[in-house]
């Protein structure tokens, strides 16, 4: 009976070890020219020399969703919209640093009786390798009146994710651009 709380701990550890990474928080900047209180439509356009293709077309999305539910209401006609988001994203990767987890279980024993023993152990790491790709991104929107082109709101936010999670970088660069939309100009924040 003492072996089922010993396998109990083992499983409980293994299970903690077995958890995705926490994403690190999206570095977020902003400027405008004031209150944004006047809504209207908004076209979604790609920045000049911006790549394109699906990766482009899942932050364009993302970036479209977080205005419409500020109050931009989308369309796809050519000059038919009181503004224009401007969207571009640059992305890269890189090879993520660390080597094994920093957790490790050791089991073992003793024989011998008093001043004396022999020892033995067997450790292993939790988690798995701590390496592989991790993919930075940087996604950048500018928004502009379409009469006279002026830019009265533009930010960036920039984030990364391990390789295997970057699917969720779109959601997460957009969401976090647009939280507490116009954001206070000039100021750099830490969105988690």
């Amino acid at each position: 009976m003492r072996s089922a709380p010993r396998f109990l701990l083992i499983a409980s550890l293994l299970a903690v070890g077995a958890c995705t990474t926490p994403m690190a928080p999206i570095e977020v900047t902003r400027f405008h020219l004031g209150e944004m209180n006047e809504r209207g439509t908004v076209m979604v356009e790609p920045a000049p020399g911006a790549p394109t293709g699906m990766e482009f077309d899942m932050y364009a999305n993302a970036v479209a969703g977080e205005l419409n539910r500020l109050g931009f209401a989308q369309v796809d006609g050519v000059g038919q919209s009181l503004y224009v988001a401007i969207v571009d994203v640059r992305s890269g990767t890189r090879e993520r640093m660390g080597g094994g987890s920093p957790v490790s279980i050791g089991i073992g024993g003793s024989t011998g009786g008093w001043r004396s023993g022999v020892g033995g152990g067997v450790s292993f790491g939790l988690g798995g390798n701590r390496g592989g790709l991790v993919v930075s991104t940087q996604l950048s929107v500018q928004l502009k009146r379409r009469s006279d082109q002026t830019v009265v709101w533009e930010g960036r936010a920039r984030g990364e994710a391990p390789a295997r999670d970057s699917g969720a970088l779109p959601g997460r660069l957009a969401n976090a651009l647009f939280r507490d939309f116009p954001g206070q100009s000039g100021r750099t924040i830490s969105v988690p």
